[in-house]
């Protein structure tokens, strides 16, 4: 897999970070996120996945670039959407 430079809103390349990968699915760098609370609110979540938190300008940001502006939505979900493990 490669992956391209979306964007960050951090200084000096730091995370959090979005990057696009050669698969059509993102790829998020940030800090994990350890709160034990915060962590009881996650669904289903499998061995070797991770939460970290990523700030909605970010998200908001990047979107606005990489969308066409005829996208209704900034996550599309499709069959065949490539896995983050697979």
């Amino acid at each position: 897999m490669r992956m391209r430079f979306l964007g960050s809103t951090s200084e000096a390349g730091a995370c959090p970070t979005l990057y696009e990968t050669d698969r059509g699915t993102i790829v998020v760098q940030g800090l994990q996120v350890t709160d034990a609370e915060a962590l009881a609110d996650l669904r289903d979540v499998l061995d070797g996945e991770v939460a970290v938190e990523v700030p909605r300008e970010l998200i908001t940001e990047i979107a606005r670039r990489v969308l066409p502006d005829h996208t209704a939505t900034a996550f599309q979900i499709g069959e065949g959407t490539p896995s983050a493990t697979g």
